[in-house]
């Protein structure tokens, strides 16, 4: 881990031309065609939508003239308007963000760390051994790893932690595989912590993660749950986490950041969260046997504790101080597959906070959790209508549809660049662009498809890969 700080603060420090010399010899070539691809699209979009001026200037001509164009332009506005108060809010939010300093070794509580494994090989040595080597005292410190009935080396690479780590971790198998809630809750019950830290088995973090992860619940006694700072782990040769990556800076040190200042963080990780063990135990009979639709829940166990512990009035927080590094798929397939199961969980979860979010359920200021609440709900209510459009836009006005859309790509994405190049890299921040092209026409299916299946389980992207 102080590698990888060194090799980011050294990146940090890199003139911009001495980074884009690096970038351009150690680039592949389908990374560069991927690359100036995203650039001739977007700035040829450009020119071809100030060629096609009249034609827009003819649509809108065209909408207003009907009923159904003139409700469509209205709703699209007042979309458009609560999209942009909503980003400016976040914005003005983001900038009130400090993380909490790590608070003294006499202060820091007891801490049981569950790492619930599943096919994950060698990694989950890797994630056990920088774990282990955290800096926070050892006697507060108890590192539990649980195979999920894996049907590789998991076990193995277990016993070679527990054999190199020894008293410092302890190992133990489920009977069967019964999915990582059951693995967790396992955790949960022999845990002896005041403070329970979940990491996921494809993960590594820096030394000082674990004390800063937990120290916010030393300086707010209402904290019930804390989310950590993800970045990508394998980003370094392939395409997709090299955008994921730039997204993830976004959706945590940007977005996690404006909700941590309403005490409403709405997703603490499964890479890396932590809970205060009395929260945990308010609802974890209810955790364990959530159901939807009569069928167990066996996805998105993060995001169900997270809203279980706001609903009992906790506050929940993020801490940008405490890092992890998780692997994240490599090919379009196994992409598409973590987004369905996240989009699901965000189906069923929205439903469950849509239940208290309105009612009196903690003490102070309620209306920024409802605010965020209603900025996803409404993502969701208006998928179809959206893919609706999307779909008659292209049909009818083929080349207004892709000018248009590769122009606000440009836009839009803007900002991901700017945010990830100011705390980042320059060089890297512009797989922004890239990334919300592949998402808009590869990805946008993701929620549609989520909502009309929200009832199916499975994870998905569990099992070992077909040879």
């Amino acid at each position: 881990m102080k590698n990888l700080k060194k090799n980011t603060e050294k990146t940090e420090r890199t003139p911009f031309f001495s980074r884009m010399k690096h970038l351009i010899e150690n680039a592949n070539a389908w990374g560069v065609f991927v690359m100036g691809s995203t650039f001739v699209l977007m700035f040829g979009s450009a020119y071809l939508a100030y060629i096609l001026q009249n034609d827009f200037t003819q649509l809108h001509l065209e909408r207003r003239s009907t009923m159904i164009g003139l409700i469509f332009m209205i709703v699209a506005a007042a979309f458009f308007v609560f999209k942009l108060s909503f980003f400016i809010y976040t914005f003005i939010r983001f900038l009130k963000y400090k993380a909490i300093p790590s608070v003294s070794d006499e202060e820091l509580p007891t801490v049981t760390v569950i790492v619930p494994a599943y096919n994950e090989g060698k990694q989950v040595w890797a994630t056990l051994k920088s774990l282990a080597v955290s800096d926070y005292p050892a006697h507060k410190i108890q590192l539990l790893a649980i195979d999920d009935g894996s049907k590789d080396d998991t076990w193995t690479w277990m016993q070679e932690a527990k054999k190199e780590l020894g008293d410092r971790v302890s190992i133990c198998q489920q009977p069967k595989n019964m999915g990582k809630r059951h693995a967790l809750y396992r955790g949960f019950n022999e845990g002896t912590g005041e403070i329970f830290v979940t990491v996921d088995s494809d993960s590594i973090v820096d030394r000082d993660t674990l004390r800063n992860l937990v120290s916010p619940f030393i300086v707010d006694e209402n904290c019930g749950a804390v989310a950590g700072n993800i970045r990508v782990l394998n980003n370094k040769k392939e395409i997709l986490p090299k955008m994921l990556d730039v997204s993830f800076a976004l959706s945590f040190e940007f977005v996690r950041s404006s909700e941590s200042t309403l005490n409403s963080v709405l997703c603490t990780p499964g890479a890396l969260a932590a809970y205060r063990a009395t929260a945990v135990f308010g609802c974890l009979d209810e955790w364990i046997n959530q159901t939807f639709m009569g069928q167990a829940s066996d996805i998105g166990e993060d995001r169900a504790m997270t809203n279980m512990i706001l609903k009992q009035g906790f506050h929940v927080l993020f801490q940008r101080n405490a890092l992890a590094y998780t692997n994240v798929p490599e090919k379009y397939k196994g992409l598409y597959k973590m987004f369905i199961r996240w989009g699901r969980s965000n189906v069923r979860e929205n439903i469950q906070m849509s239940k208290y979010v309105f009612t009196n359920f903690r003490k102070g200021p309620k209306a920024g959790a409802r605010l965020l609440f209603f900025s996803q709900f409404s993502r969701i209510v208006l998928c179809y209508p959206f893919v609706l459009f999307m779909l008659v836009f292209v049909l009818t006005h083929p080349l207004l549809f892709l000018s248009s859309t590769f122009v606000s790509i440009m836009v839009l994405s803007t900002f991901p660049v700017l945010f990830y190049a100011k705390r980042y890299s320059i060089s890297e921040s512009i797989w922004a662009y890239s990334y919300s092209i592949l998402f808009t026409f590869g990805l946008f299916w993701i929620t549609p498809y989520a909502l009309a299946t929200a009832s199916r389980s499975g994870w998905l992207t569990r099992e070992l890969p077909q040879k």
